[in-house]
This record gives structure tokens, C-alpha cells and sequence, in this order.
């Protein structure tokens, strides 16, 4: 049982949940914002930094250079239904994004998505521990490993677990903060 192995996947979940947490907005313009978005593009779906500039050139307006003019619509279209409150208004090539301040309800609304991310994160936590306990069941019914070496790599394991998740509920109650901070 390679308990680097489970800290690194646990890990993985904490480094998506910063990524998922960069893209909702607080009120200040961040190319981040726009990381989550998905374009419909080519045939199947890409990334927005992979067709597209993201640049920050005033605090409250976000600058999206679509590389192919024929995709400034499918851009717009993906921006204006990120569920991000943001309305696109293309220019040529170019799409201004404007950062609208942050009425109280959309912030709440934004508090209850870091829930859910959070959620999401933590069932991954979950789902990495009941593999790896599963692993640990069947390496000690094969007799690979004694009986109190299984006990000791689950409490472990679930040591590791209940770390991993202390630090995303401590990054939801810092990004709680910074939404809710006017």
C-alpha cells in the first residue's frame, strides 16, 4: 500500500478545488474567472484558454482575444452561460467581458456554489479512502499484510482523510470570506 500514492490524489482534489474556487469572481476582475469555462469548438468541447487571450486591462473588465474569428459567437455563447453573471459584448475579435459589482443575493449564490464544489471535492477525498480500504481488505485477505497492519494503514489512511478535508473546509470558510467581504 503506497500511502504517497492516496496523499497525492487527496492532494489532486485540494489543487481542483483551488481552481474550481479561482473561478468565482469577488467583485475584482481575474483572467482566473474565465479558467472553468468550456467552448463548444471543432466538433467537441475545449477549454476558453485554448481558443482564446484572457487579459485583465481595468479592474472591473476582463479582455477575452478569440485567436479564430469563427469562434467569437461560441465563445460569447460560453461566457454568457457559465452561470457566472458576466454578459459579453464582442468587438471584432476581441470580447469585453465587464465585472458587475457583486449585489448581495449573487453573493450568496456564489457561497453556495463554494458549498457545492466543496462537496464535490470531499466525496473525491471519499472515494480515494474507500479505494484505497478496499485495496487494504484485499491485500490482508490474501495475507499479504498481518491483520494490524491493516488497522494501522486504515487509521492512517483516514488520518489522511480527515486532514485533506480539514484544509477544503478551511480554503471554503477563507473563500466565504472574500466573497462575502464587500
Amino acid at each position: 500500500m503506497d500511502l504517497d500514492n492516496i496523499k497525492q490524489r487527496m492532494d489532486g482534489a485540494i489543487e481542483a478545488l483551488h481552481r474550481e474556487f479561482s473561478g468565482l469572481r469577488t467583485g475584482r476582475a481575474a483572467s482566473s474567472m474565465l479558467d472553468t469555462i468550456v467552448v463548444e469548438a471543432y466538433g467537441g468541447t475545449m477549454p476558453l484558454n485554448q481558443v482564446a487571450n484572457v487579459n485583465v486591462p481595468e479592474p472591473r473588465l476582463l479582455s477575452v482575444s478569440v485567436w479564430d474569428k469563427g469562434m467569437v459567437k461560441a465563445v460569447e455563447k460560453a461566457i454568457r452561460e457559465s452561470g457566472l453573471g458576466l454578459n459579453p459584448q464582442p468587438e471584432g475579435s476581441v470580447i469585453r467581458v465587464p465585472v458587475p459589482e457583486l449585489s448581495q443575493e449573487r453573493r450568496l449564490e456564489l457561497v453556495k456554489v463554494a458549498g457545492k464544489y466543496t462537496e464535490h471535492a470531499r466525496v473525491a477525498v471519499r472515494n480515494v479512502r474507500r479505494d484505497a480500504m478496499d485495496e487494504i481488505k484485499k491485500e490482508q485477505k490474501v495475507g499479504d499484510i498481518s491483520e494490524d497492519e491493516q488497522k494501522t494503514l486504515s487509521e492512517k489512511i483516514q488520518q489522511l482523510t480527515d486532514a485533506t478535508i480539514k484544509k477544503m473546509d478551511e480554503a471554503l470558510v477563507h473563500k466565504e470570506k472574500e466573497i462575502t467581504t464587500v
